[in-house]
C-alpha cells in the first residue's frame, strides 16, 4: 500500500474517530507502527492532522482558531447542560472569572437571577449578555480584540486579569487527558485561562465529553490545577473512572 492510499485511509479513520493512538491505526490498517508514525508526521507537516503524543487527532477545519460562532453551534445540547451545572455553583455575592469559551458562555442564561454578582471576563458575548442586567457587574479585560473569537487577548489582557481575585474561575479547554492535562490550540487563549486559574480560589473546567481523552498541541495546565471538571452525561464511565483515579472531581 503506497503513501497516498495510506494517507486517504488514515484521514478517513480520523474523520470517524476524531483521535487515535499510533498502534490503533496500525492495527486497523495492518501496517507497522513505524510506518504509521512516519505517515502521521508527514500528514502533520501537510497540516492535514494534528500530531499528539502517541497518536494523532483530526485537524480543525480551515484553522485551529475557530470562530466563536462556529464553536457555539457544536454540541449545543451538551454545552447547555454543562452551562446549567456550572451556573449552579455560583452564589449571590460571588466574584467569578469567565473565559471566552463557547461552553462557558452557556452559563449566562442561568446567571441573570444570581445577584449581586461580579464577573471578570475577556469575552465580548459574556459582557453583552449582562449589559442591562441589574445587580451584575461586568469587568471586561482590556487589550487587543479578536473579532473571530469575539474576545480580548494579549499581554495587557493577561495583566488586567492578574490584578483581580475571584472565588471561582470557569474556563474552557480544547482537550483534556489523564496523560497531558489541559491542552489548547491557541497560546493566547491558554494564557488568559491560566491567568484566571491562577487568581481564583477554585477552578472549574467546562468541557464536553467529545474533548475528553483528546490532546491538542499545547499543554497549558496539569489536572491538579482544577477543582472540578464539569462535563455532560455522555462521558464514558471508564474515562470518568480514570480521571477520578487521578483525583479529579467530575460533575455531570
Amino acid at each position: 500500500m503506497g503513501y497516498q492510499e495510506r494517507k486517504g485511509k488514515i484521514l478517513k479513520i480520523l474523520d470517524r474517530k476524531e483521535s487515535m493512538e499510533v498502534q490503533e491505526i496500525a492495527d486497523e490498517l495492518g501496517i507497522s507502527a513505524v510506518t504509521i508514525r512516519r505517515d502521521l508526521q508527514q500528514l502533520a507537516d501537510e497540516e492535514l492532522l494534528i500530531r499528539t503524543h502517541g497518536g494523532a487527532m483530526k485537524a480543525p477545519s480551515k484553522h485551529p482558531f475557530t470562530a466563536f460562532a462556529d464553536k457555539e453551534s457544536v454540541a449545543v445540547s451538551r454545552k447547555k447542560q454543562i452551562g446549567r451545572l456550572a451556573a449552579a455553583l455560583v452564589k449571590p455575592g460571588d466574584t467569578i472569572f469567565m473565559d471566552c469559551g463557547s461552553t462557558v458562555f452557556t452559563m449566562c442564561a442561568h446567571l441573570k437571577d444570581i445577584t449581586p454578582l461580579r464577573i471578570v471576563t475577556n469575552s465580548l458575548p459574556v459582557a453583552a449578555a449582562f449589559m442591562d442586567v441589574p445587580g451584575i457587574q461586568v469587568n471586561l479585560a482590556g487589550g487587543e480584540m479578536d473579532g473571530r473569537r469575539k474576545a480580548i487577548h494579549g499581554d495587557r489582557a493577561i495583566a488586567h486579569i492578574k490584578s483581580y481575585h475571584a472565588g471561582k474561575a470557569f474556563i474552557g479547554t480544547d482537550g483534556l487527558s489523564v496523560k497531558n492535562g489541559l491542552t489548547a490550540f491557541s497560546e493566547t487563549e491558554a494564557g488568559i485561562s491560566t491567568a484566571m486559574a491562577g487568581c481564583a480560589d477554585e477552578v472549574f473546567v467546562l468541557c464536553d465529553s467529545s474533548k475528553i481523552g483528546r490532546d491538542s498541541y499545547l499543554k497549558f495546565a496539569p489536572l491538579s490545577l482544577i477543582t472540578a471538571l464539569i462535563t455532560d452525561k455522555e462521558l464514558p464511565p471508564a474515562r470518568a473512572a480514570q480521571l477520578k483515579g487521578k483525583g479529579v472531581k467530575v460533575i455531570s
